[in-house]
Order: C-alpha cells, then sequence, then structure tokens
C-alpha cells in the first residue's frame, strides 16, 4: 500500500477517534515501514458569541447605517434551543445581505455633477445652446423642441422615464420612445383632452376626454371606456396600489383599480372644481389644493380628509411634493412659494416671494425644484433652503407654459406649452444610479412581463392608504381595550363543571364504555339545567328593564292625521 494512502488513513482514524479535535499543523511524520508516528496540535474550538452588527474597518458606517435593517435581534429569550439556532442562523443572513448591499455602493459609481460657474459668471447666464456644446452627444440629443398645432399640451413621464406621453387639449395624442426617438402611436380623439397618464407599463395610458375616460394601448387601439368617471380634470396613477385617481369638475374624487375594473372610492369631496392635485409617492394620499388657500389629504377609503394645511392666504396656484415625500412645496397668488414639512403641518421650512405668481411646480429625484411663470421657467438646485437662494438655469419658452416634468434617471425636464413640447439639459437634477428592481429604463419584453407580474403580486390594497403607513404593522391598543370591555360588560354565566363519579359494580356487570356513557348522560343534563337558568335569568333582566304601560313617548304627542284610528283613553 502507497504510504500517502496510509497516511491518509490513519489522519481519519485519529480525527475518529479525537472527535471534534481537529488536525491544526503537523510537526513530524516519520516513515518506517508499515510504522507511522505523527506527532499533532489539536486545535480547540471556542464558541463564538453572534455579532449582531458587521465589523469591517474598510467598509463606510454611514452606509452600513443607510443599509442596516435596525436593532438585531440575539435569541435572548427564547426558550427552545432549536428556535435559538434558527433565530441565529436568520441574523447571519440578514447580516450577509447588508454587507452585501454595502459593498454594492462601489458600483454605484455615478455622480451627479452641477454646473459650476467661474469668477465673475453665474449659471444663469448658460443658455442650452451652451450646455449642449460642452456635453456628449448622448446626451446632446435628448435636448430636443417639438412644434405641434393642437395645444396647449400636457406630457407624463413612465416610471423608468423611458417613454414620454403627450396630449393636447384639442384631441392630439402621441406616445413614443423620447430616448430613441421611435414613435408608438398618434391619434387624434376628436374631442377635448384635459389630462392624461400612463398606467404600470408603457403599452397603456389613461385619457381623460371631454365626457369620459379611456384606455389605449401603445398602438392607439381603444381598450376601455369607464363612463363612471365623468367630467375628469385631473388624472394620478398610483403605481404600487394599480390605482388610477381622476378629480373632476363636479368635485368628485374615484379611484379606479385597474387590476379589477372596479371603483375603491368615489365620493364628493366639496371642493367644486379641482384643478391642482399630485400625489404622495410615500404613501398614496392625494394632495388636493383648493379655492381657501387649503391642501387636503385624501384617502379612498375616508370620505372626509385625513387632514387639512392652510398653506396660504389666496387660493393656491400650484403645489409639488419630492421623491420621499416628506416636504410639500406650494405656491399661491400672493407671489409667495412655501415648503412645509408634511409629517408635521404645523409650520413652514420656508418662504420665498416671486414677482409673479408661480403657476407649475416640480421636483426631481434629487431635489431640484423648477418653477414655471407665464413664458420663464427658473431652475433651483438643493440649495434653494438658503436664505438668498440663487437662480441655478433659466429658460424661457415661445409662449405660456402650460406643464413641466422632470424626467425619472434624467438630468432632463419637460416643458409644455400652448404651441409644443421641449426637453430642457438640467445637469445634476436626476437620480444616475437606478435599481433595476424598482424601474428599469432599459428592460426588455420579458423583463417587463416578470415586473408586471410581480407587481400584481405585491400590489399594496387600496385600504393600506394613510398617513403613517407604518400604522398597519402596529396594534390599536384603544379599540382593543374598547373590545375586551364590551366582551366583559355582556351577560354571562360560566358554565358547571360536572364531576361525575360512576359507581362500582360488580364483574361483568359494567365496563368503561357504559362509564363514558353515563358521564356524556350526565354532562348533557347539567348543561340543559344551565341554559334553562340563563334564559330564565335573561327573562327576569329584560323584565326589570321594561317599559311601563303608563309611559308615553315624545314624539307620541304630536299631533298626525291617524290619531283618530287610535283608542281613546278614558
Amino acid at each position: 500500500m502507497d504510504k500517502r494512502k496510509k497516511t491518509k488513513r490513519y489522519l481519519n482514524e485519529v480525527d475518529e477517534e479525537q472527535g471534534k479535535t481537529k488536525l491544526k499543523t503537523i510537526k513530524k511524520a516519520n516513515f518506517n515501514g508499515d510504522i507511522i508516528k505523527v506527532e499533532m496540535k489539536p486545535m480547540k474550538y471556542k464558541k463564538k458569541k453572534f455579532q449582531g452588527k458587521i465589523k469591517n474597518s474598510s467598509l463606510d458606517p454611514d452606509i452600513i447605517k443607510k443599509y442596516s435593517r435596525g436593532k438585531q435581534i440575539t435569541g435572548k429569550g427564547v426558550r427552545t434551543n432549536f428556535f435559538k439556532e434558527k433565530v441565529k442562523r436568520k441574523e447571519v443572513v440578514l447580516e450577509y445581505a447588508t454587507e452585501q448591499a454595502v459593498r454594492s455602493e462601489v458600483l454605484r459609481n455615478e455622480i451627479e455633477g452641477f454646473i459650476q460657474a467661474e469668477d465673475g459668471e453665474r449659471t444663469s447666464d448658460f443658455r442650452q445652446k451652451d450646455i449642449i456644446e460642452n456635453v456628449d452627444i448622448t446626451s446632446a440629443s435628448k435636448n430636443f423642441n417639438l412644434k405641434l398645432d393642437f395645444g396647449p399640451y400636457k406630457h407624463n413621464y413612465t416610471k423608468n422615464g423611458r417613454h414620454l406621453l403627450l396630449g393636447g387639449k384639442r384631441g392630439h395624442v402621441a406616445a413614443f420612445d423620447w430616448i430613441a426617438k421611435r414613435l408608438h402611436c398618434e391619434i387624434n380623439v376628436m374631442e377635448e383632452v384635459t389630462d392624461i397618464s400612463w398606467l404600470h407599463i408603457e403599452t397603456m395610458f389613461a385619457v381623460a376626454q371631454k365626457k369620459w375616460v379611456y384606455f389605449y394601448d401603445n398602438q392607439g387601439t381603444e381598450m376601455h371606456c369607464v363612463k363612471r368617471l365623468f367630467d375628469v380634470n385631473l388624472l394620478e396613477f398610483l403605481p404600487y396600489h394599480f390605482l388610477l385617481a381622476a378629480a373632476s369638475r363636479q368635485g368628485f374624487l374615484s379611484w379606479l383599480d385597474v387590476s379589477i375594473g372596479g371603483l375603491v372610492g368615489h365620493y364628493n369631496s366639496n371642493l367644486g372644481d379641482i384643478r391642482i392635485m399630485r400625489q404622495n409617492p410615500s404613501n398614496g394620499v392625494l394632495c388636493v389644493g383648493g379655492g381657501k388657500g387649503v391642501v387636503s389629504l385624501w384617502s379612498p377609503k375616508e370620505r372626509e380628509p385625513l387632514a387639512k394645511l392652510l398653506c396660504h392666504s389666496t387660493p393656491i396656484s400650484s403645489l409639488a411634493l419630492n421623491s420621499t415625500g416628506q416636504q410639500l412645496v406650494t405656491s399661491g397668488l400672493d407671489n409667495s412659494v412655501k415648503i412645509w414639512d408634511i409629517r408635521k403641518l404645523n409650520g413652514s421650512l420656508a418662504i420665498y416671494k416671486f414677482m409673479n405668481p408661480i403657476s407649475h411646480i416640480d421636483i426631481s429625484h434629487k431635489g431640484t425644484m423648477a418653477f414655471s411663470m407665464g413664458k420663464t421657467c427658473h431652475i433651483y438646485n438643493k440649495k434653494l433652503y438658503e436664505d438668498q437662494p440663487q437662480i441655478y438655469l433659466r429658460h424661457k419658452s415661445d409662449c405660456n407654459i402650460q406643464d413641466i416634468g422632470f424626467c425619472p434617471y434624467e438630468d432632463v425636464l419637460g416643458i409644455s406649452s400652448n404651441t409644443g413640447f421641449d426637453s430642457v439639459l438640467v445637469p445634476g437634477s436626476g437620480l444616475g444610479n437606478f435599481d433595476s428592481f424598482e424601474s428599469n429604463p432599459f428592460q426588455t419584453k420579458s423583463q417587463r412581463r416578470e415586473n408586471e407580474v410581480h407587481a400584481l403580486m405585491e400590489k399594496v390594497p387600496a385600504e393600506f392608504i394613510s398617513l403613517d403607513p407604518s400604522t398597519i404593522a402596529g396594534v390599536d391598543v384603544q379599540t382593543l381595550h374598547d373590545k375586551i370591555e364590551a366582551k366583559k360588560s355582556l351577560f354571562y354565566l360560566k358554565p358547571p363543571k360536572v364531576d361525575f363519579k360512576s359507581r362500582r359494580k360488580m364483574k361483568g356487570k359494567g365496563g368503561s364504555v357504559n362509564a363514558a356513557k353515563n358521564k356524556q348522560i350526565a354532562k348533557n343534563l347539567a348543561r340543559k339545567e344551565f341554559i334553562q337558568d340563563v334564559r330564565s335569568k335573561k327573562k327576569k333582566v329584560i323584565s326589570s328593564h321594561k317599559v311601563s304601560e303608563d309611559f308615553i313617548p315624545l314624539e307620541s304627542n304630536k299631533s298626525s292625521v291617524l290619531d283618530r284610528f287610535n283608542k281613546k283613553i278614558k
């Protein structure tokens, strides 16, 4: 037999004898025929304590905090060892996932870069022509101008920012891939178009026309007409709830579930003609601006507003929310713009004055703000919260601006006007690092199908739309106490316990089967007696609370035409 094989066999035998002790190092191995001498140093295992956080000096603690899932469970309080080990294994897996997420930040190498002016220059003096000359050809192709004849226009980008939908008031509707400049469809519905909106995928969109809301596919074919959504002014699509929210001229707010084709909410808000409405991306609540300077927050399952915020002393002209849903920006006819923390609803964070009323507001993923007034659009970067903000960029359109909106994941601002659409470059406004599981601008057809299936499976019910989504996982302690007290106040008697002991009989005269039958008979008799006792006590309670015959209700004192048929009391 080979000496190496003998050595390996001997070491395996030593492992079996030692049990958990393993060889760390072999100092000497002398081979003298069949006799093998091995000197080894046993390695002792020390029980490791569970570490609740990542210990790696090369990782940034701020990024670790960003991806951390909160305080980890150490297994304290778990009774059995099996479940203790199960909890520990689960925490190790979560710790590994957090570490991998932190390490993936290395791949997120896209850094936003704003324009920096030299001494004596201002960024607001730069025009689109100057920006196009100093960027690459791919970015320069994202700046274009469409001259159209059926305005005024509105536009809407898809969630991943790849596709653009245009709608003219005089019936012109067009959908296209604006990056590849590939037209999907272009139709004229031959009636007034008030608003447009993409649905959960780029193959379907909704158009609010003169009377009803119509659904079309990306080939321009009409798929459905919802006549219950009548005289609609504005449309907002909630992607995580699959709800199409609509606001009408009569003040009705409606939520249509596009996955089942039914209305989950439809009622009158008593606000009159609704012209300003935006959704909160964090919780799905609709923010509606009114003519009294009040912003009201609405949910499909509540007929009253969840909250009201008095923003201006004059009618509200526009409003917008940031991507996190924490800050609200409003403007009024008093030429002021106010920034609010929508979580507090108790005071504005900043107030700014302008020369003219702001007609439209939009906020990008990176916090860049755009304000339009007349033909001019002013763009401010993230330094708007300073005491004296400086204009970042300025763009002037050929005619009055009707709608503005930042393109997701792109440094592009879309501006719709009476005569067409302008795509304006705004360096640093877009989020360069996107999550492909959330929204992928480069997704294929198969990925789009898979994304649609997963989104339908993970659809959030309309009942979960509230100001604080975290309350869903909590317990309503007050309601629970009320239910417990209500149960205690009910008429309740505890059934008696039957202690049945059968007599001993002679051998062969009785068995376990007969004893069990006798015990069941005794229990049934006791239950019947208990039910009769409860019924008699209920009758006594009811009779003690009966209204006397002499009592005449106040309502009967009122004279009626039918009184002549009543018996006269002598």
